[in-house]
């Protein structure tokens, strides 16, 4: 399933998935608006660790952010919007996700005419086709879907996101492709594990329990990062963006989970889109090479049977990442603060100046309903 590094160990990815704006909003009022989609979460983590990637995005021209990966402009739609609805009547603050307007799909042309060692799919507002899924597979060596962007449907009246089985979806024949398939807790009851598993290798993101990975009859706990948690938004995008990195940074499937964990527990410890500590990321940098040296020598790099085994010094990797988070002292990290405490948007954010940049602090929403004690 994985390969070899190419030389100079430069691996390429290709991601797939549109930027979004989303709003966040309570009792009926906006509390505040954010840059959204999988692809910005992704891009946080492969650009702090230095793992070169290609992002294809479509926004409308009101596209109110400035990326590292600028995306493609749409002449014909507008940029993907969702809103984020919370009640304080419900004491676990859940919400009710809402694609108040999409921006058009992309397509097989869209992509570039290049091979890829890594590919993720990571679409969250219905952007990414079957046919466009199937171009990934025939360019990128190893494809990694994020299950999400294949069984959301969304309400014709109101968008409210809604899930439904993986095999009544256009998507399911291609999954005898697909190297790897992430779902969260919440979406695992929509794919059959048991059927999945025989194809690919299934990661199932289970919060603050960490994730489990299922590879044929192999079945491995990975542990988590304890972390007080501030905004559960952009886990599991954070989580797909380590795990993609360990694999391509030369890591077994297990200690490339461990690193997913790792930036999933960054990123619920801080509000919105999250922002790296420099330092951090160099020692985890370097722990990671330390982990590939070692594992080079114990398994012939690119085989199978080595890809899915728990290298006998994984205990101490996840040692050496709990070490270093809890040396971490950012300046960026941000309060811990809950939804009654967010600074409150006075003007609605359609009501702004025309032209005026509307990046308000606040929440990224891009993954299904979520629970208040669970972290997707």
């Amino acid at each position: 399933m994985t390969k070899k590094m190419r030389q100079g160990g430069v691996v390429s990815c290709l991601v797939v998935g549109n930027y979004c704006h989303d709003v966040l909003i309570k009792d009926g009022e906006v509390l505040a608006e954010s840059l959204g989609g999988a692809a910005s979460f992704i891009a946080e983590v492969l650009d702090g660790l230095s793992v070169a990637a290609t992002f294809i995005s479509k926004v409308g021209s009101d596209f109110s952010y400035a990326v590292n990966h600028p995306p493609l402009v749409s002449a014909y739609s507008r940029t993907t919007l969702f809103h984020a609805h919370f009640s304080s009547q419900i004491q676990r603050q859940d919400r009710v996700l809402k694609r108040v307007r999409f921006c058009e799909p992309i397509t097989p042309l869209d992509l570039p005419d290049s091979r890829f060692e890594y590919g993720l799919a990571v679409g969250v507002g219905g952007e990414i086709l079957p046919e466009t899924l199937e171009r990934m597979l025939d360019i990128c060596e190893t494809v990694f879907v994020d299950v999400q962007g294949l069984i959301r449907a969304f309400d014709e009246d109101d968008g409210t996101v809604k899930l439904f089985q993986l095999k009544d979806s256009k998507f399911y024949n291609l999954l005898p492709r697909i190297g790897f398939l992430k779902a969260s807790a919440d979406e695992a009851p929509y794919i059959d594990v048991d059927e999945a598993k025989k194809f690919c290798c299934l990661v199932v993101t289970n919060g603050k329990d960490g994730c489990t990975l299922y590879y044929r009859d192999d079945e491995q706990q990975i542990a988590p990062f304890p972390t007080v948690q501030v905004d559960p938004t952009g886990a599991g995008d954070s989580f797909m963006g380590g795990f993609v990195a360990g694999l391509a940074l030369g890591l077994a499937a297990p200690d490339a989970a461990l690193l997913g964990n790792f930036f999933g527990s960054l990123t619920v410890g801080q509000m919105g889109l999250p922002k790296f500590d420099s330092g951090l990321l160099q020692r985890v940098k370097e722990e990671v090479h330390r982990k590939r040296l070692r594992l080079f020598e114990c398994h012939e790099p690119g085989k199978d049977s080595s890809v899915f085994m728990k290298p006998l010094d994984h205990e101490d990797f996840l040692t050496a990442l709990s070490t270093a988070k809890s040396l971490l002292t950012c300046p960026n990290q941000k309060s811990q603060v809950g939804l009654a405490t967010l600074p409150k948007v006075v003007e609605h954010y359609n009501h702004l100046p025309s032209g005026q940049s509307k990046q308000f602090p606040g929440f990224v929403f891009d993954e299904p309903i979520w629970s208040g004690d669970e972290v997707p």
